[in-house]
């Protein structure tokens, strides 16, 4: 079963389990590394209650969006908490997050995965709106995205699971298993 989203987003989000498959459509924000440092320094230049922030630079020509994969959103891990305070709903990208993050999501937010290398099937599900921070060059602009129905994966739910971790946690276990014990 698909759970439809659409932004702004609401408290159906706390109901979301880590899993969970869904379509994400209304607008969504691009921001990787410089674009989180400029919010954080001066402002947020869109009304982050409800958001959803893609972890991704898009390749952009012509007004439009040619690939949009998601960037490693570890990276990011350091500066998501003032996005969630500010009211921010929804963390998208690859990889998961840290422990951290997993805890400032708690009963607010969640973090959606979209698979890397899949940038061109992303794009097919978006229009650009706009953009903010153009200065900062394609990659780490903020670009105002308009999603139809993309699908994503929900990687770290509002209770704190995360299918990132559990992975890691059997991965682990096999690797113990298999191990062998040194001379």
């Amino acid at each position: 079963m698909t759970t439809t989203l659409q932004t702004p987003l609401g408290d159906e989000v706390l109901r979301l389990h880590a899993g969970d498959r869904v379509e994400l459509s209304g607008i969504v924000y691009t921001a990787r590394d410089d674009a989180h440092l400029r919010m954080k320094m001066e402002g947020v230049p869109f009304d982050p209650k409800g958001a959803a922030i893609y972890h991704c630079g898009p390749v952009v020509q012509n007004n439009r969006i040619l690939a949009a994969g998601p960037t490693t959103s570890a990276r990011m891990n350091n500066l998501s908490g003032f996005l969630l305070d500010l009211g921010v709903r929804a963390l998208i990208g690859k990889g998961g997050m840290e422990r951290d993050v997993r805890e400032q999501l708690r009963n607010r937010a969640v973090y959606l995965a979209f698979t890397g290398g899949c940038g061109a099937l992303a794009a097919s599900h978006m229009m650009l709106r706009g953009v903010f921070f153009k200065d900062l060059g394609m990659a780490e602009a903020v670009w105002v995205i308009e999603l139809d129905s993309l699908p994503l994966v929900v990687g770290i739910d509002a209770q704190g699971n995360d299918i990132f971790e559990t992975v890691r946690a059997c991965a682990n276990r096999e690797f113990q298993r298999y191990r062998k014990p040194e001379s």
